[in-house]
């Protein structure tokens, strides 16, 4: 088997190289870095830098994403994240998550009071669908409650509000936002406040949905951006993977995932 054939195959070949994990781990310290900024923190040449990043954009480990003439790095964890559920999960899960929070709280007790900035969250996954029904199903209130569990309501023009409604029939509103770009069936951009108390006292984060259709399948690419404390990064770091997960279920087998990803 081709490794074009087997993502995880490169994966694995991206992750053998002791530069590409360099890379891997500046990008994880500060994501959404520019190729000059990783030249500079990596102390390599950019034509050798940039040989390394095409590996990892190739193997999924690395997003590009271009804001005007730049081309911006992120780390892209989905490709970790299966190569963890396919050998980790099931037998070890405990035993590692406690060895985990260990370390972390040695760490945090370790680090200074300096306040670090919340980085921006980058998630690719490709979807076996067309870039309309990707569409749908970011923007149908009944779809959405499907793999969701919540309605996203709204009529989707730039300038109209929406929101993120509990499809448990209490009709609670968790999110809500404005509609910044709407672009169908490529391009969302949406505000996304889930602190409804501070909605009027600080700038809300902004996510964006790229949708790219390649013969019969899509990148989707989900960017979540301007948080306002690391808290809400956290929280979001582990709720897009599960909710694209459903997502991704729901088109190609038209059924969700047995059991909510989320309660994992």
């Amino acid at each position: 088997m081709s490794l074009e054939a087997n993502p995880m195959d490169a994966a694995f070949k991206a992750l053998a190289d002791p530069t590409r994990r360099l890379l891997l781990d500046r990008l994880r310290e500060r994501n959404g870095q520019t190729l000059g900024e990783l030249c500079e923190r990596v102390e390599m040449a950019r034509q050798s830098l940039t040989q390394h990043l095409d590996v990892l954009v190739s193997a999924n480990l690395v997003t590009v994403v271009r804001r005007g003439r730049q081309r911006l790095h992120y780390l892209n964890p989905a490709p970790i994240h299966e190569i963890e559920q396919r050998w980790i999960a099931e037998f070890d899960r405990p035993r590692l998550q406690a060895l985990t929070t260990i370390r972390n709280q040695a760490e945090e007790y370790a680090m200074t009071e300096t306040a670090v900035s919340a980085p921006t969250y980058v998630y690719v996954t490709y979807i076996r669908a067309s870039a309309e029904q990707v569409w749908r199903a970011l923007t149908d209130a009944d779809l959405t409650a499907r793999y969701w569990g919540h309605a996203n309501v709204s009529d989707w023009k730039e300038g109209s509000s929406w929101e993120h409604r509990r499809a448990d029939g209490s009709e609670a509103v968790d999110v809500v936002g404005k509609v910044l770009t709407a672009e169908p069936p490529s391009r969302l951009v949406i505000t996304f406040e889930d602190d409804l108390d501070s909605v009027s006292r600080r700038e809300p984060s902004v996510v964006t949905f790229l949708i790219e259709p390649h013969q019969d399948i899509v990148r989707l690419t989900v960017t979540h951006e301007n948080f306002p404390n690391q808290e809400m990064f956290n929280g979001v770091s582990q709720g897009w993977p599960a909710v694209l997960a459903n997502l991704k279920s729901l088109l190609e087998t038209g059924e969700v995932l047995p059991q909510a990803p989320w309660d994992m």
